[in-house]
Parts: structure tokens; C-alpha cells; sequence
């Protein structure tokens, strides 16, 4: 019985099957790098905290930001927006950013990525994933899809654009600038 439970949620958790059956649904973390909206996977994070001082690492890769002592465990920081190379400037401070501490079950090693702010967590189900707008730069992308959320602006029925991005394969060269 238990085996017939976990398979919806495998379901919603592949972004093949998503694509393969639009019916399907995906729960996501939503968050904000400079003006642009990203999710990840819900299953991927661990939990969402408060900016804290980062100590600053020598002799490593530009987008790791450093370490933090979270809770008595070593968390090394990833500055998301560098890693990505989004230059727009963020309204807030940087104390008043957030860290997404990641699972360690897809990392490997205690990771967070500083981001601006988290805004959700939200459900989508697979038909409102474009997963066509993935496959624009013909490189090797971290991008999985775009997610379309109608939002109402001024009484008139918008598209707001979510940037679906798979953390694992963003994070994947990680092991060797440790």
C-alpha cells in the first residue's frame, strides 16, 4: 500500500513525467533574485532561515559566499544570484535576505543559496509548465521550465513568469571547488 502512495509524488517530482502528463502536478518553493521570479523543487529544501554572517572562504569558487554555523553544523553559502549571473541590484538589503539550507539527501554536504527573499511555497499542476522555453540555449541547462501563474494586475488577467530551476544540476560541479 505504502509503495501505491509514493508514486504520485515521484510522478510530480520528475520533470519528464511532468512533461509526458500535463495533468500531474508540481509543489515548488518560489523566490525572488533581483527582479526575477525562480522556484525549485519543494522536496529538494530543507528548510528556509534568516540571513546570518557569512564567513568568507579562501581560495574558492566566486559564487560560494562563504560558511555558517547553523544550529552547530558547517553550511557553506552559495550566492544564487552569482551563480546565475543575474547583475540586477535587489531592492533589500542583505540582511534581509533569506538562505534556503537545502537537503542534504541531493547535496551531499550541508548547502544553502542566499537568495533576496522567499515569497512561497505553491502547487502547479504540469500544464501550466512550459518546458519548450527550457530548451532555448542549446548548452546544457539547469532551467527545467517556465512557470505561468495568471495574476490579476489593475483588473486585467497577466502571466507572471516563474523560472523553474533544477538546483541539483546548478549545484553539481559544487564537489570540486571544495
Amino acid at each position: 500500500m505504502s509503495a501505491k502512495a509514493s508514486e504520485p509524488v515521484e510522478l510530480a517530482r520528475s520533470p519528464a513525467a511532468i512533461h509526458a502528463d500535463p495533468g500531474s502536478s508540481i509543489q515548488v518553493v518560489e523566490f525572488v533574485l533581483g527582479n526575477e521570479h525562480f522556484a525549485i523543487d519543494l522536496f529538494d529544501v530543507k528548510e528556509v532561515v534568516e540571513y546570518t554572517t557569512i564567513t568568507k572562504l579562501p581560495n574558492v569558487a566566486p559564487y560560494v559566499r562563504g560558511i555558517i554555523d547553523l544550529r552547530g553544523e558547517i553550511t557553506m553559502i552559495v550566492d544564487l544570484k552569482h551563480r546565475l549571473n543575474i547583475t540586477d541590484a535587489s531592492t533589500k538589503s542583505l540582511e534581509a535576505s533569506r538562505i534556503i539550507v537545502l537537503d542534504d539527501k541531493i547535496t551531499k554536504s550541508k548547502i544553502g543559496i542566499l537568495v533576496d527573499d522567499v515569497t512561497s511555497v505553491s502547487t502547479f499542476e504540469g500544464n501550466q509548465v512550459d518546458h519548450t522555453s527550457a530548451s532555448i540555449s542549446h548548452e546544457d541547462t539547469a532551467i527545467i521550465g517556465i512557470i505561468k501563474r495568471k495574476t490579476k494586475v489593475k483588473d486585467k488577467e497577466v502571466n507572471e513568469l516563474i523560472i523553474w530551476i533544477d538546483i541539483k544540476k546548478l549545484l553539481e560541479d559544487l564537489d570540486t571547488t571544495l
